[in-house]
């Protein structure tokens, strides 16, 4: 059993195709497949079901699975350790953030983590919650950004910041106006929210159920940017983070002045995962774009 065997094993098992996995392995489909082969002959069973258009796992394959990225794993922190050892500030950091705070938080970091740090890439995934903590627990993310709390004993978390939470308001609505308000101000108001799986939609139910207001949602969207847009042409109010208030056309952002109307963004690991310098690197960048948001949310 060779590693590019797993590596080719895991890629069909991650695309569902034998030709898209080839490609992601910069290697010739037939040389792929004969790998795949001489590894399924090697186990004494078949790993794939086989069909024109795309291949799916077979009960075997799929007990295989976490075996082969958990080998693939360990191959790859071992090397990163000595690596680390021999002080090689190189490599790859992945990890992976909500969509409601990937595209705010992380480009301002990112740029200048590039700028100090040139020889090592790093690559975000963004997914919802579950999606994340799944790719934490398989190793294909080494950091997570979401809101806080999860459950885990397994994870580490650290508390980066919280942010006040706002209305979002048409600019013609006759609370446009005020500096802040109450969520029972606009109970009665047809609400746009994010989609059933994105935590802030649960940080926006949560919002509504200490302040006894039972929203009445008539559009739900995957992105904050659709959600504006609705907004902006008076289809209703909507809740967001503050790092989601920006010039929106159309759109007027009111604080919320009920309490605890605010969201815990956190940072979380594996506790037993082996901290790269690159990592911790990062992690360092991300406590100083968190403290820089703290003070700005202070004035």
């Amino acid at each position: 059993m060779e590693l590019h065997q797993l590596r080719y094993f895991c890629a069909v098992a991650r695309t569902g195709n034998f030709t898209r996995a080839a490609e992601d392995q910069h290697v010739a489909q037939p040389s792929l497949s004969q790998q795949i082969h001489k590894l399924e002959d090697e186990l004494g069973a078949r790993l794939f079901d086989r069909f024109p258009r795309f291949a799916q796992l077979t009960e075997s394959g799929k007990a295989f699975l976490p075996k082969a990225e958990n080998i693939l794993r360990q191959v790859g922190e071992a090397r990163t350790e000595i690596q680390e050892k021999s002080r090689i500030e190189v490599g790859t950091v992945f990890i992976g953030s909500i969509p409601t705070i990937a595209p705010y938080f992380l480009p301002l970091v990112l740029a200048r983590f590039a700028a100090r740090y040139p020889g090592v890439s790093v690559r975000v995934i963004e997914d919802i919650t579950s999606g994340l903590l799944d790719h934490l627990h398989h190793g294909r993310v080494d950091l997570v950004l979401l809101a806080l709390p999860v459950r885990g004993e397994e994870l580490q978390f650290e508390e980066l910041f919280r942010e006040s939470l706002f209305a979002c308001l048409p600019e013609s609505h006759r609370l446009a106006s005020r500096k802040a308000i109450g969520l029972a101000a606009i109970r009665d108001e047809p609400f746009l929210l994010l989609k059933e799986g994105h935590c802030f939609r649960e940080n926006a139910m949560a919002a509504c159920r200490r302040s006894r207001v039972d929203p009445n949602v008539i559009f739900e969207s995957g992105h904050f940017s659709t959600i504006l847009s609705m907004v902006a042409t008076g289809m209703g109010v909507s809740v967001v983070p503050a790092m989601a208030v920006s010039k929106h056309s159309g759109c007027r952002f009111v604080r919320l002045s009920d309490d605890r109307m605010e969201r815990r963004v956190g940072l979380v690991q594996l506790k037993h995962r082996f901290p790269t310098r690159a990592q911790l690197a990062l992690i360092e960048e991300l406590r100083q774009q968190a403290r820089a948001n703290r003070s700005k949310q202070a004035r």
